[in-house]
Order: structure tokens, then sequence, then C-alpha cells
């Protein structure tokens, strides 16, 4: 089994409120937000762009997630550096970690 495209965007930010107006500034409409500075917006039917504010002594990130149709039933070869097996997450989703030759890590996801 193999992924199916991606799914969304995570990106990490030192300043929630003016990302989430770039992203508004950009057309994309917020499908839900939370109370720690954190929410997922999309754009029509496409990729989603998930925010979530980190404390200024780290660095920001923006990874790719990629879908996955079944989490149970997609073993990785040989050629994938799995960082973290599948785990289920507390939004209803479950999640693998990978490395890719580069050193970039990668998400793959699949509902819960």
């Amino acid at each position: 089994m193999t992924t199916k495209g991606i799914e969304g965007v995570h990106v990490e930010t030192h300043n929630w409120g003016a990302t989430a107006r770039f992203f508004l500034a950009l057309g994309y409409e917020p499908e839900f937000t939370t109370d720690h500075n954190s929410g997922l917006f999309r754009n029509g039917e496409g990729p989603y762009v998930f925010i979530a504010e980190i404390p200024r002594h780290q660095t920001p990130r923006t990874q790719l997630v990629l879908t996955v149709s079944d989490a149970d039933a997609f073993q990785p070869n040989a050629d994938i550096d799995v960082v973290a097996p599948f785990e289920a997450t507390h939004y209803g989703t479950k999640e693998m970690t990978v490395r890719d030759p580069d050193g970039r890590i990668w998400s793959l996801q699949a509902q819960g």
C-alpha cells in the first residue's frame, strides 16, 4: 500500500494571530481553532493548513502530511526510515513519522 497524496501542511509559528491572518488573506477559512493558539484552515477541497504557535526558543518548522488509506495495512519497505510507527492522536487520526534520504521529516496520516 502506498500514500494517496498530500493531506495537509503543518505550520509552526511564533505568532498565531499574524500567521492566521496571512492564510485568511490567501483565501483560507478556519474549520476550527483552539484556545491554545492553533487551528485548521482550508481553501476549498484542497489540503488543509494546520497552524500551531510554539515557544520563541523553538525554531518554527513546516511539515507535509501525506494520506494513507489504512494505517494497519500500510507496510513501509526498507527504503522508508520510520522514526515513529502509527500511533493514535488526540484528534482522531493515526500518524506515523518517517525521514527522507535528506533528513526531512514527513508525517503519514490515516483516519482513526
